[in-house]
C-alpha cells in the first residue's frame, strides 16, 4: 500500500508539472531578460592592482557542472546529495583531477574536472584509510597520504591503488608530507619534529626539530612545503610561526609570530611556496591566507570576506599551489586577468570546502615587483568583470 501511495503521489506531481508546462507553452513568447553583469572577486580591491582572483568553490559533485533544471530535480530528485565533502583538510591537483583528503569520508575525494564526476578512494584491506588528513602528489602521480588514524604515510600509485605504508607503531603521527626525488619530509605533530624518510623504502634516515620555542625547535608542526631552492618550510603551529630550514635541517629564518595584526599568526596551518619564493600561510583563527615575500615582508592577506559568502574561508587548513591546473579553471578568470598559477585552500567547516584562487595580473598593466599592499584582511568588495 505504501509503495502504491508513493507511486501515486509521484504520478500526481508529474501530471501537475506537465500541466504547468502546457500552460507555459500556450503563453505568448517574450524576449529573454538580460542577465546581470557577472562579477568577480579580486584581492586587493581597487584601486590597488589585482593579484588574486577567486575562481571557484568545490564542495560537492554538483559544483563540477551545470545544476539540473528545477523540473528535472522535482521529477528525479537530486542524485548528487550524497556526493559531497564532509570534513576535508588536505588537497592536491594532478592530471585533471583534484584530490581532497577527507577525514569523515575516510578517503580521498576525487574531483574529475574533465568528466565532471566525483568519486572517493578509500582503499581496502591493508590499504584502507581510517583518518586521512593530507595528500601530496609527486610528479609521476604517486600519492602520499598522511593518516592520523593509522599513524602512517600511505603510498598510492598513479592509478590510485594502494602500494605500501610507511611508519611503525609509535614512530610518528604524520600530518603532512613534502616530496623530493629521494626523500620524504614528514611533520610529526606528536613528537614536535620533522622525520626524514627514504622515499623508496620508507626507512627513517634522519629528523630535525624538538619540542621548544627556540630557533630550530618546534611545537606541534603541522603542514610543510618546499621552496624553489629546496629549503623546507614548516608551519610551527603552537609557536604561531613558520620556520624555514635547509634540507639538512639547519634553521634559516622565522616568519611571523603570535599576534592579531597582519603579518602575525593565531593558528597557522596551511602553507605553500611558489617558484619565486613567495610564501602563503593559512590561519584557521584569522580565517584568511597571508602572502609574504621571501624575506618575510607581508604582501597581501586574502580570503576573509564576510560580505561575500561564496569566497569566505572557515577554519582553513591546507594551502597548495598548482601550476598545472590553470587550464582547467582558465574559463573562470576575468577576461583581462592572466592567471599564473592556482592557490587551493581547504576549509574544514562551512559551506565552502575547497576554494580555488588564481594568482596573476591584469593584462597590459605594469606591476611593481612584489610591492606590499595596504589591503585589509576583512571585508573585500566585488569588482565587475569587464
Amino acid at each position: 500500500m505504501r509503495v502504491f501511495m508513493t507511486f501515486t503521489g509521484m504520478l500526481a506531481r508529474m501530471m501537475a508539472a506537465a500541466a504547468v508546462v502546457v500552460v507555459v507553452g500556450c503563453a505568448p513568447t517574450r524576449e529573454p531578460e538580460s542577465s546581470p553583469e557577472p562579477t568577480a572577486l579580486f584581492y586587493p580591491p581597487p584601486p590597488a592592482l589585482a593579484r588574486i582572483q577567486h575562481l571557484a568553490t568545490l564542495s560537492a559533485e554538483r559544483d563540477l557542472g551545470p545544476r539540473p533544471s528545477g523540473f528535472a530535480t522535482f521529477v528525479l530528485g537530486d542524485e548528487t546529495d550524497g556526493k559531497a565533502l564532509r570534513q576535508p583538510y588536505g588537497v592536491a591537483y594532478h592530471a585533471g583531477k583534484l584530490y581532497v583528503a577527507d577525514a569523515k569520508l575516510r578517503g580521498l575525494a576525487v574531483f574529475d574536472l574533465v568528466a565532471e564526476r566525483m568519486g572517493v578512494v578509500t582503499g581496502s584491506g591493508a590499504g584502507r584509510m581510517r583518518k586521512p588528513i593530507n595528500v601530496t602528489i609527486a610528479e609521476d602521480g604517486t600519492k602520499y597520504v598522511t593518516d592520523t588514524g593509522r599513524d602512517q604515510v600511505l603510498v598510492l600509485g598513479p592509478d590510485d591503488r594502494f602500494v605500501t605504508a610507511f611508519g611503525d607503531e609509535g614512530q610518528f603521527k604524520p600530518v603532512d608530507v613534502a616530496v623530493t626525488a629521494q626523500r620524504l619530509y614528514v611533520t610529526d605533530v606528536a613528537h614536535h619534529r620533522v622525520a626524514v624518510l627514504d622515499r623508496a623504502s620508507g626507512r627513517e634516515v634522519g629528523s630535525f626539530g624538538k619540542a621548544g620555542s627556540g630557533p630550530g625547535e618546534l611545537f606541534h608542526p603541522t603542514n610543510i612545503a618546499l621552496g624553489p631552492s629546496g629549503d623546507v618550510y614548516v608551519t610551527d603551529t603552537s609557536n604561531f610561526r613558520v620556520q624555514r630550514f635547509r634540507p639538512d635541517g639547519t634553521p634559516v629564518r622565522v616568519y611571523g609570530g603570535a599576534g592579531d595584526t597582519p603579518g602575525t599568526f593565531a593558528r597557522p596551518k596551511g602553507i605553500a611556496v611558489d617558484r619565486k619564493g613567495r610564501l602563503y600561510v593559512g590561519d584557521s583563527a584569522f580565517q584568511n591566507v597571508q602572502l609574504f615575500r621571501e624575506d618575510g615582508r607581508l604582501l597581501l592577506p586574502f580570503g576573509r570576506t564576510e560580505d561575500v559568502p561564496e569566497a569566505s574561508l572557515n577554519l582553513p587548513a591546507a594551502v597548495r599551489i598548482s601550476y598545472d591546473g590553470v587550464e582547467a579553471f582558465r574559463d573562470r578568470a576575468s577576461a583581462d586577468f592572466e592567471v599564473e598559477y592556482l592557490v587551493l585552500v581547504v576549509s574544514q567547516f562551512g559551506p565552502n570546502k575547497v576554494d580555488v584562487f588564481g594568482f596573476g595580473r591584469r593584462r597590459g598593466v605594469d606591476y611593481p615587483d612584489d610591492t606590499p599592499t595596504s589591503a585589509s584582511a576583512g571585508s573585500v568588495p566585488r569588482v565587475a568583470v569587464r
